[in-house]
């Protein structure tokens, strides 16, 4: 049994403590909001976003961050933009022992920092992971089957979450490149936001899997650039999470592109959701790396266009259908630039 303290009572954060309560082990859930946690305590449930999914008697619910944290492990499970203020409220209560993992995914808006970056500033002894992967907080608290990864560079402590959070409902695979695996969850929220305008405009299955297929390209073309492995975007947290975002109602991101294409801005369809759509940040800090590393992406550039400068979807996708003719390949494309 290890000790399992998790930041955020959101549905992924509850969705997690519900899924470690029932693999046995002690977990405490944290929100900063008293009324959030107060209401989880009474219904025992998450009712907006978990209904019908009991929180065991072993979660321990609380709104106060003790001067020190005993656990094995924190989770952190917030929005990406709270990451930051998440890390720095657990800088000096931890054990230089304790791993701290993140699900959030997504950039910081001004530096363009990945999760674990932002953590590892304010919390530079711990042992840091990423976990990534298709997994909806809609499934992972109702036992369905899941599979994810888990990436650190330290890798005693990626097998360390493989061994504590595996179980019949959920299987973690580990890898050692937390750039990409990073890169991976945050960037295919992009794609994401597109596919979902090319359901709202009603335009077909084929451009729908062009935008996956040619999503996934860039993703890895700028992950590359930025030191990740090309292979690590054929896996979970790449073409998988991708997959899962692109294709399932659950994706806030998914909706909000639904939206945009059928002729909401890209504010009202953000406002319209009601909850963070990360895309919509992670596009504006996709289409500023892209710049940095001097990477051509295509699509996440037309995205940019429709989200932060009101071009329409339907002229996006005109442009990127009379874009200069390549070759598929990535290597020869490259080689005759």
């Amino acid at each position: 049994m290890a000790k399992v303290w998790i930041m955020g009572a959101g549905g992924f954060g509850v969705a997690l403590a519900v899924m470690c309560a029932n693999n046995g082990h002690q977990v405490t859930a944290y929100s900063p909001f008293q009324e959030e946690i107060e209401t989880l305590q009474r219904d025992r449930e998450h009712k907006k976003l978990l209904p019908g999914v009991p929180l065991p008697d072993n979660i321990s619910l609380t709104w106060e961050l003790p001067e020190q944290i005993e656990a094995d492990l924190v989770i952190l499970a917030t929005p990406s933009f709270a990451v930051s203020t998440s890390s720095q409220a657990l800088s000096g209560k931890l054990d230089r022992n304790t791993i701290v993992s993140c699900v959030a995914k997504g950039f910081h808006k001004d530096t363009l920092e990945t999760m674990t970056e932002i953590i590892a500033k304010e919390l530079p002894a711990n042992p840091i992971v990423a976990i990534s992967g298709p997994s909806h907080a809609e499934e992972v608290g109702r036992g369905v089957p899941t599979t994810v990864v888990a990436a650190s560079r330290n890798r005693k402590a990626a097998e360390l979450i493989q061994d504590t959070l595996m179980c019949p409902t959920l299987r973690i695979y580990v890898n050692d490149d937390i750039t990409g695996v990073e890169l991976g969850g945050a960037l295919k929220n992009v794609i994401a936001l597109a596919v979902g305008v090319a359901h709202g405009l009603n335009i077909g299955d084929n451009a729908v899997a062009a935008l996956m297929t040619r999503g996934i390209t860039e993703i890895a073309r700028l992950g590359v650039a930025m030191g990740a492995k090309s292979e690590t975007f054929a896996g979970l947290s790449g073409i998988g999470d991708l997959i899962v975002t692109c294709t399932s109602m659950h994706s806030r991101n998914h909706r909000a592109g639904i939206l945009i294409g059928q002729g909401k801005s890209a504010k009202e369809a953000v406002a319209a959701i009601g909850m963070t759509v990360e895309g919509y940040t992670a596009t504006e800090c996709a289409y500023k790396l892209a710049q940095k590393y001097n990477v051509e992406m295509p699509i996440t550039e037309q995205v940019y266009q429709v989200l932060y400068h009101d071009k329409k979807p339907q002229d996006a996708i005109h442009d990127l259908m009379e874009r200069p003719k390549r070759h598929e390949s990535e290597y020869i494309w490259l080689l005759n630039r």
